[in-house]
C-alpha cells in the first residue's frame, strides 16, 4: 500500500512538473512575436482647412520615468511629412496639439483596458496579481511543488508587456463668427477636510478635444530597448493621423 501511494506522488509530481513545462513552453511559442497594438480611447474629428492653414503648434510634456526617450523630433517630422508647417508662436497655429506621457513601463492587459477605457485625465493604476492556495497539508504541498516548477519556467520564459501612456488636448481655431465659451471648475483643498470651488468663465478662439492613446509592445522575454521604438512609432502614427 506504501509502494502504491509512492508511486501515486511519484506520478503526480511528474504530472505537475510537465504541466508547468508546458505551460511555459506554450508561452515561449504564442509570445514569440513582437505584437504592437495602438488604441484610442476617443476619436476626434476636425473640419477640412485650406493649406494655407495648415499650422501646428506643439507642446509634448513627458512625466514620465523615461525621460531619455525623444518625442519632439519624430513627432514633427511625421507632421511635416503630411504636408503641415510646425510654428512656434502659438498665435499663428491654426491648430494646438498639447500631450503628456504619463506613463512608460511594464503592464498587463487589464490595467491597460482600463487606462483606456477611463480615457483623457484618467488616473494611472498598479496592475493587480492575484494567487489562490489549496488547503490541507497535501494541497499545500503540491501548491509548493507546483510554484516551484513555475518559477523555473518563469526564470526562462516571461511574458512581457511594455506600454505608453498618452493625454492629448487638440485645439482648432473657430471660424469667424462663432463664439466659443470656456468653463473651468476647479475643487482646491482647504487643510484636511475643507475645499474651496473656484469657476471661472471666458470667451476664447479655439474649439478643443480631448483624447487619450495607448500603445502596447507585447512579446516573450521582451525588452525595453526593443519595445521603445515600437512605441514611440504607434504614438506618433496616431498624433499625426488626427490631423
Amino acid at each position: 500500500m506504501n509502494n502504491f501511494k509512492k508511486i501515486i506522488s511519484l506520478f503526480t509530481i511528474v504530472t505537475i512538473v510537465a504541466l508547468s513545462g508546458c505551460s511555459a513552453m506554450h508561452t515561449a511559442i504564442k509570445k514569440r512575436n513582437l505584437d504592437v497594438q495602438t488604441k484610442m480611447s476617443a476619436t476626434i474629428f476636425l473640419d477640412p482647412v485650406a493649406a494655407s492653414k495648415r499650422t501646428v503648434f506643439l507642446q509634448l510634456r513627458n512625466t514620465s520615468d523615461k525621460q531619455s526617450m525623444n518625442f519632439l523630433s519624430p513627432i514633427t517630422a511625421a507632421i511635416l511629412a503630411k504636408g503641415y508647417q510646425v510654428v512656434d508662436d502659438p498665435d499663428a497655429a491654426h491648430y494646438w496639439i498639447q500631450a503628456n506621457v504619463l506613463k512608460v513601463g511594464k503592464s498587463d492587459l487589464r490595467e491597460t483596458q482600463q487606462m483606456l477605457t477611463q480615457g483623457y485625465g484618467g488616473a494611472l493604476a498598479g496592475a493587480v496579481v492575484g494567487a489562490q492556495f489549496g488547503s490541507g497539508k497535501g494541497a499545500l504541498g503540491m501548491g509548493m511543488l507546483g510554484a516551484a516548477a513555475g518559477l523555473i519556467g518563469d526564470a526562462l520564459v516571461d511574458d512581457v508587456m511594455f506600454v505608453m501612456i498618452t493625454d492629448i488636448q487638440l485645439s482648432e481655431k473657430a471660424k469667424v463668427g462663432v463664439i466659443v465659451t470656456e468653463a473651468n471648475n476647479a475643487k482646491l483643498q482647504q487643510g484636511t477636510s475643507g475645499y474651496k470651488n473656484v469657476t471661472s468663465t471666458e470667451q476664447v478662439d479655439r474649439k478643443k478635444y480631448q483624447t487619450r492613446i495607448v500603445s502596447t509592445a507585447n512579446k516573450v522575454n521582451l525588452k525595453f530597448e526593443e519595445a521603445q521604438p515600437v512605441l514611440l512609432k504607434g504614438l506618433l502614427n496616431s498624433i499625426s493621423g488626427l490631423l
